[in-house]
């Protein structure tokens, strides 16, 4: 073992017993200040308790706590698991409501599905509130503003056009398109005639991609109100009774409840943002030119695990997203050709033809009807410029390469001039790059004089440990 790793270690170990030592701290003066210390915290706790029985004699109830989480851009699988995440700990808490505050363009089916169902199943009643002004609940976020206990949206947003598609965007034809339409427009019914809203508006905006603003989906009934600001949605539904089918009346009681926001992990932050399908591609295209980096100038090391990690991530993101597998297919093709390129040299048609599959498979890496679960064409084209030219920059060092002649080894010596330290006729010796060498005439001289010591040479081949050589004219 190394003394660097060595020396790793012991940091890390010493890293290791701060830390513990940190979290379990010892009182000054030992066991004994240890009892001593905990006594003021048991006479608190003593305290504490006195206090809470205090307050259940009064009769006094704990405040009510409404929790707030925001979700925003493409609705995935971590989002998902947000948002269910959320609904358990609002019903662990007894929360008196859970605002989801909505801007989203759209999203994976079973993503949406997802959050519906744990909309439905919730003891918490659920308020989604399209905002920002400027916001959006397209898609995806129309079926959650009508799985919502409460729809609310805020001035300046709108919502709607949840009409299904295909893969590139395009109407399903033919009797799929049938089932597929039927099917979200059924589930789009039951939800509206579950919360008592405008059942016709809400199926025409999956049959006809109908989009409403904030105003008119107040007016035709899709939504319960319309909000500036998250207080004065908590003080508008303040006492509003809502009722769920077979279930008792639910109040909600918000107007002097405490609010509390719910953020995602770290890690959920980290897995939100590159589960964006523009941001998975261009880890994906980073990935794949630091490998080609490594490959192509072996022993870097920095391009080849920087391009590993992006490698990583992105194929994290693939796992969450809609993927089509004849992208996948095409864009790895496309790194084989770059790849091919370095060890053959075919003056740019495995290059050209890298950047036709890397740009066809970029295009159609997603299958999905929403245009947020896309990726961007100009991004698509800018990587793949870039790529094409760092795939032409590396072929082109790699035939300079090939046609500069060998300067290390044996292999080196040919056109090296040398001095004759013996006369040869035809052997002698030559002194060359700071050596002595036998020489011989090659087989043209033969038959000229002897070639004088001091006079130079030029090697024209390298024979074992021969030399071959010729005479330079004198100047």
């Amino acid at each position: 073992m190394s003394r660097k790793t060595i020396a790793l270690l012991v940091l890390l170990l010493g890293c290791l017993g701060a830390v513990v030592s940190a979290q379990t701290p010892e009182p000054i003066g030992g066991a004994d200040a240890a009892e001593e210390a905990n006594e003021p915290s048991q006479s608190a706790e003593v305290a504490a308790e006195g206090t809470e029985a205090d307050e259940m004699e009064e009769g006094t109830d704990p405040k009510p706590e409404v929790l707030v989480i925001e979700v925003s851009g493409v609705i995935h699988t971590v989002a998902a698991e947000f948002v269910t995440e959320s609904i358990a700990e609002a019903d662990a808490v007894d929360a008196a409501a859970l605002v989801i505050e909505l801007s989203t363009p759209g999203g994976m089916l079973d993503a949406t599905r997802e959050i519906s169902s744990a909309m439905l199943e919730a003891e918490t009643p659920i308020v989604v509130y399209v905002s920002p002004s400027g916001a959006h609940a397209a898609s995806a976020g129309f079926f959650l503003l009508m799985s919502a206990d409460v729809a609310a949206m805020a001035p300046g947003t709108n919502t709607g056009a949840a009409h299904p598609v295909g893969g590139g965007g395009e109407d399903i034809e033919g009797h799929m398109g049938e089932k597929v339409e039927e099917d979200t427009a059924a589930n789009m019914r039951s939800l509206a005639r579950r919360n008592g809203r405008n059942v016709e508006l809400a199926e025409a905006a999956v049959l006809e991609s109908r989009s409403f603003t904030a105003d008119e989906a107040l007016e035709e009934g899709l939504i319960d109100l319309v909000a500036p600001s998250l207080q004065a949605l908590l003080s508008e539904i303040d006492g509003r009774q809502i009722v769920r089918p077979d279930e008792e009346p639910i109040e909600i009681a918000t107007l002097e409840a405490a609010v509390r926001r719910l953020e995602m992990t770290p890690v959920q932050k980290l897995l939100s943002v590159i589960s964006h399908p523009n941001i998975a591609y261009l880890l994906l295209s980073i990935g794949m030119m630091g490998l080609y980096f490594e490959f192509a100038n072996p022993g870097v090391i920095v391009p080849g695990v920087v391009g590993a990690i992006c490698l990583i991530l992105g194929f994290y993101a693939l796992s969450v997203l809609p993927l089509n597998y004849a992208g996948v297919a095409l864009i790895l093709l496309a790194i084989l050709l770059f790849l091919a390129e370095i060890k053959v040299t075919s003056m740019g048609i495995l290059t050209m033809g890298g950047v036709i599959a890397l740009v066809t498979g970029s295009l159609m890496l997603f299958k999905s009807p929403d245009p947020a679960l896309q990726v961007s064409r100009s991004l698509v084209y800018a990587v793949a410029g870039g790529v094409a030219v760092m795939a032409l920059f590396a072929m082109t060092l790699v035939v300079k390469t090939h046609r500069t002649r060998i300067a290390t080894g044996l292999e080196g010596l040919v056109g090296k001039v040398g001095t004759v330290r013996t006369p040869i006729d035809p052997r002698g010796k030559v002194f060359v790059h700071g050596e002595l060498w036998d020489a011989m005439l090659e087989p043209t001289e033969l038959g000229r004089e002897t070639v004088d010591s001091g006079s130079e040479v030029e090697v024209v081949a390298v024979e074992g440990m021969n030399l071959r050589v010729r005479p330079l004219p004198r100047t």
